[in-house]
């Protein structure tokens, strides 16, 4: 608590940042935690709170009262405020019911239109609040409002001043540090009148994907992005550090469904909803394994014959996989990154096979030379290599062709991969280990 009372006596309101806040309370135990968070400003609680880890939240919850969850709820954006009161609602809907309640009609007027998109859709992750002006407006007024909005805190990470028309149809988009170059004493339509085509914004619908829009942020490099709906009225914008969370959220997202396990549940602190989870993927990986024994199964004559082929085996299988995770992972994260379209599949097939197969001609001369001293036998280093060589092309076909047909198939290239890849590369080297050391030794 000592770290905290310092920070809070060191820095003045307008100094304290809610990341942190957050780092300091993250070290606290239930106990501490829950005093703790009653000497945060109450204006920074709801900023605070969603820069913890969701843990976090049911400890908070449980130590403040409606009206003080409430005045967080209040004092955040709009976006900020629908992810609050979601996880509010899985924390306890009741007292999410209460605090909604207690919020004005304008916040749950926009909370609830936050909530009617889909996940998927960019008008999720917008912020109502905007920053708008019509074409007549004198600029000397516009900035003075401006000021009068931002000191009162009614508007924050204000980048852009969007130019409407009177019914709220998007015209323009102009940085604030363009405003500061114009005539003052002139109108904004005098101002912008012979470089229009300059302040024409980059827009995006309420319901275009958010992929979408986070691939138009990266290509061109903006800060914000005006949200319209189909007859063109503004709705609100979009700001790049929503962007960098969701591009976070969704490097994590693929991390884990290559793992073979589920963001959000590893997220909840419930063992059991954890553990259930993963063994799904297990269970899946459990009959690939004995699928892969079964192969070994077929050849147990010649294991038994042959004592170093059961030695040399798992070589085979785990250079594989190895060299098919790696073509796996490249072809995923292009594929998050828009860097592969649809025309592209025969390219980056061809590329990922190329690359395999020169890795496999590599090692397998490496590997078959090693085999051939270590065991003495000159046809053994011989079956390993051509085995390797086998088994790293089809590695890197499968880690090529598995995630963009299930691209094309419109499921997320990451969930399930690396299961099948691993069933290919196991069954594969197996299979051609043993059938080549059959086929030539004995």
């Amino acid at each position: 608590m000592h770290e905290l009372k310092y920070y809070l006596q060191s820095h003045n309101e307008t100094e304290l940042h809610p990341s942190d806040l957050a780092k300091i309370l993250r070290e606290y135990d239930e106990a501490t935690f829950s005093e703790a968070i009653k000497l945060i400003p109450k204006d920074l609680i709801g900023d605070v709170a969603l820069e913890l880890p969701d843990r976090f939240f049911d400890d908070l919850v449980d130590s403040l009262e409606v009206h003080e969850l409430a005045h967080a709820v209040k004092e955040l954006e709009s976006d900020d405020q629908v992810e609050f009161m979601e996880e509010l609602h899985e924390v306890d809907k009741n007292i999410a019911s209460e605090v909604f309640e207690k919020l004005d009609k304008t916040d749950q007027a926009e909370i609830t239109l936050l909530q009617s998109y889909d996940e998927d859709e960019a008008g999720a992750y917008m912020q109502t609040e905007v920053f708008t002006a019509t074409e007549n407006e004198i600029v000397q007024d516009v900035v003075k409002r401006f000021s009068r909005l931002k000191k009162s805190n009614e508007l924050e990470n204000v980048h852009n001043l969007f130019i409407t028309t009177q019914e709220s149809t998007l015209l323009y988009s102009i940085g604030l540090d363009d405003i500061l170059t114009f005539d003052f004493k002139q109108t904004l339509k005098e101002n912008i009148q012979e470089n229009r085509e300059q302040y024409e914004p980059r827009k995006a619908y309420d319901q275009e994907d958010i992929k979408e829009v986070v691939r138009s942020f990266e290509k061109y490099d903006l800060s914000v992005m005006p949200i319209i709906n189909l007859q063109g009225v503004l709705l609100g914008r979009i700001t790049s550090d929503d962007i960098y969370d969701i591009i976070n959220e969704h490097a994590t997202e693929q991390m884990y469904n290559l793992a073979g396990v589920n963001d959000d549940t590893e997220e909840d602190e419930e063992i059991l909803k954890s553990t259930q989870k993963r063994a799904t993927w297990l269970s899946l990986n459990l009959l690939t394994a004995i699928l892969a024994s079964l192969i070994i199964g077929l050849f147990a004559d010649t294991l038994e014959s042959m004592v170093a082929l059961a030695v040399l085996m798992p070589i085979v299988a785990s250079m594989g996989g190895n060299a098919g995770t790696q073509t796996l992972t490249v072809v995923v994260r292009q594929l998050a990154l828009g860097d592969i379209s649809q025309s592209d599949a025969t390219r980056i097939i061809k590329k990922e096979v190329s690359i395999s197969l020169l890795n496999g001609l590599i090692f397998a001369i490496i590997m078959g030379v090693i085999a051939s001293i270590w065991f003495d036998k000159g046809m053994l280093g011989v079956v390993i290599a051509l085995s390797m060589i086998i088994n790293l092309l089809m590695a890197g076909l499968f880690g090529a062709t598995i995630p963009l047909f299930l691209k094309r198939m419109d499921v997320d290239p990451a969930i399930g991969s690396t299961v099948i890849l691993t069933t290919v590369t196991d069954v594969v080297g197996f299979f051609s280990f043993l059938g080549l050391a059959t086929a030539i030794l004995l």
